[in-house]
């Protein structure tokens, strides 16, 4: 089969080679299911240049990827379902745990160590795989996986959103930030997005946002209170500053969800908002088995469609990622896979 493979770390995306490689067989509880797309996360890219746990020279070679859907190919001993010719996505939180909370100790994600999706098969155990929503194409549900359920355990499990919720997501653009508009405003949320970019703000809107302020005018955070009023919940991805100013338009006894800082450390952060609010500061990261389950039943219950930012065959997967650094446009990357 055609594969990508990262042979070595440090250089970024031109290291991953477009090549043959063997098919995969499906051991004892497991299937291998073969791919009609793949998707793009941050986590590629970090990963060619060595920037995420785990990426180390004794890991390589290995197929980058945590985001697929195709259909069961060929199943091991001990399967009882999927059928072969089902058409499936991947759960790519391997073995969570038994806990909800939190995730065990032999948790990892699809695409390192374990070979990922821009591959042509993939294998994986059996339990990892669930039934395509039936209202996506192959595409969209490839695009799902990894960020919808950060999104879904941020915004439902950690967050406890209520319908009539204000919620505010920074930063829209990034896979994550759309799903999570995409959500909230199917639960019954207000959701209110910033970006750098008033073309940003004026699709989250299509997504179900009801505004949004451009972080780059002045005082943003106070234009911002009196767009929303107090928030119930904020969703944030970009700490540093922006993580103060999340405190400042948050209502007593409001909740902050974080699962990222792309901006770094948070350089002043105010206890005293923190405490004498009583405001929730919750961590979250990917989910557990049953949460993935829930994100698809609300894809589909709702109708929801992923964004697909721009599309690309698997042997340009370098090009894929270098798209992804570019920050272009909004939604996913998907990679097609032929045959």
């Amino acid at each position: 089969m055609k594969a990508v493979r990262l042979h070595e770390i440090g250089n970024g995306p031109d290291d991953l080679k477009y090549e043959d490689v063997e098919t995969p067989e499906p051991g004892e509880g497991e299937v291998v299911v073969k791919l009609h797309a793949a998707a793009l996360n941050r986590r590629d890219v970090f990963i060619t240049y060595g920037q995420y746990p785990g990426a180390k020279p004794d890991a390589l070679p290995v197929v980058l990827g945590s985001d697929g859907s195709g259909e069961v190919s060929a199943v091991g001993d001990g399967v009882n379902e999927p059928d072969v010719g089902s058409e499936v996505v991947m759960n790519p939180a391997l073995y969570w745990g038994d806990d909800i909370r939190v995730s065990g100790k032999n948790y990892r994600i699809l695409g390192l160590p374990e070979d990922g999706t821009y591959a042509e098969y993939i294998k994986v155990p059996a339990d990892h795989v669930y039934p395509k929503p039936r209202n996506l194409s192959h595409e969209e549900a490839a695009a799902i996986p990894l960020a919808a359920l950060t999104a879904y355990r941020a915004l439902v499990t950690r967050g406890e959103v209520e319908s009539g919720d204000t919620v505010v997501v920074p930063g829209i653009g990034g896979g994550v930030a759309t799903f999570l508009v995409q959500m909230a405003a199917a639960l019954g949320a207000k959701v209110f997005v910033t970006s750098g970019s008033d073309e940003k703000i004026e699709y989250a809107k299509k997504l179900g946002a009801e505004g949004g302020i451009n972080y780059n005018v002045e005082n943003w955070g106070k234009e911002l209170r009196g767009m929303t009023g107090p928030v119930d919940l904020s969703i944030d991805s970009i700490g540093g500053e922006v993580f103060d100013t999340l405190l400042s338009i948050a209502k007593p006894g409001g909740r902050i969800v974080t699962f990222g800082a792309t901006a770094g450390p948070v350089p002043k952060l105010v206890m005293p908002k923190i405490f004498l609010k009583q405001i929730d500061v919750l961590g979250t990261a990917m989910g557990s088995a049953p949460e993935f389950a829930a994100m698809l039943e609300l894809y589909e219950k709702h109708d929801l469609h992923p964004v697909i930012n721009e599309r690309f065959e698997l042997k340009d997967a370098t090009e894929a990622q270098k798209h992804m650094e570019e920050g272009a446009g909004i939604g996913k990357i998907v990679l097609n896979i032929a045959g």
